[in-house]
């Protein structure tokens, strides 16, 4: 186990060093930032100075690499446009995003994971072809739209809850349905397909065959043995949720790191957006490994095969 640990681990570094790297030369190539922060009757000596005083005026590789020392003493740099630290600008944005994933999260397996055991369950009913019909409802509608339609119906047609920005609990409902809705859908057709697996299995006919009901064989051997798939699903739509905030924090204006990321990106604000895309990486890899030790509670099987490994 100790040494399976280590080599995820390692696994980890190289990922986020390549996405360090790759963000780093990706962002030199959207232009020169210091034409954004110079006033528009600036002389090419105005605009010399301000390159040298940001460094951009060393070469590129030069510029990497202290990139890298920095990024070493977790310092991501300062803000070219508002000049302070990344790490407060990230810092004060973090909280938003936390809460809106974690209610997009709560709505994708709330709903998603019972809507999933119904359609494997009751298959063939009328409940199990209107749960579907939803599902598939949730999957092919965009964020934006879906997003935009409930402002639409709860805030302005029927004025229950805010159209945008922050305050109470009714302010992150919508936001939180919009983002969870893909996620709920795939949550489901994950959960119906691993226990319609299970239920194919030679020990659920020998149960069924000796008068076990469904709600016991459910919670006794289906939903562990089916659990596998729904937590690597888990770890992946997290990452999802977090990418996917970028689009449902815009439409409702939810001053979060999807919002800072839109507004960086279009100032080339470049350490804002590597800061961000960095711990989006570090939060990636996080959750890929906490799905790992996930795996071995869950089946001691491969917790076993993963010491030997």
């Amino acid at each position: 186990m100790a040494a399976f640990l280590a080599r995820r681990f390692a696994q980890a570094l190289l990922t986020i060093f390549g996405v360090a790297t790759l963000i780093f030369f990706l962002q030199r190539l959207t232009g020169d930032p210091t034409y954004l922060l110079v006033p528009e009757t600036a002389t090419p000596a105005d605009i010399d100075a301000m390159r040298r005083t940001l460094g951009f005026d060393r070469p590129l590789i030069v510029q990497y690499v202290a990139f890298l020392a920095d990024l070493a003493r977790f310092d991501l740099g300062r803000s070219v446009i508002q000049n302070v630290p990344v790490t407060t600008i990230i810092a004060s944005r973090v909280p938003y995003t936390l809460a809106l994933a974690a209610g997009a999260f709560v709505v994708a397996c709330g709903v998603g994971i019972p809507v999933g055991v119904a359609l494997a369950l009751w298959r063939d009913s009328l409940a199990a072809r209107a749960l579907a019909g939803l599902v598939l409802a949730a999957q092919s509608m965009p964020t934006f739209w879906s997003g935009i339609l409930l402002i639409l119906v709860f805030a302005v047609t029927l004025g229950w809850l805010p159209p945008s920005s922050t305050g109470g609990f009714s302010h992150i409902v919508m936001p939180s349905i919009a983002l969870g809705l893909l996620s709920m859908a795939t949550f489901a057709r994950i959960t119906r397909t691993s226990l319609l697996d299970e239920l194919s299995r030679d020990y659920v006919r020998t149960a069924r065959a000796r008068g076990v009901g469904k709600g016991r064989l459910l919670a006794r051997h289906l939903a562990r043995n089916a659990a596998i798939p729904v937590i690597t699903v888990a770890a992946l739509e997290i990452s999802n949720l977090l990418a996917g905030a970028v689009i449902v924090e815009t439409v409702f204006a939810w001053p979060g790191l999807g919002q800072v990321t839109v507004q960086s990106i279009l100032a080339r604000d470049f350490l804002v957006v590597q800061g961000v895309v960095l711990l989006g990486a570090v939060v990636t890899v996080a959750l890929n490994l906490a799905a790992d030790l996930l795996y071995s509670a869950v089946d001691p099987r491969i917790r076993l095969e993963g010491g030997r490994a």
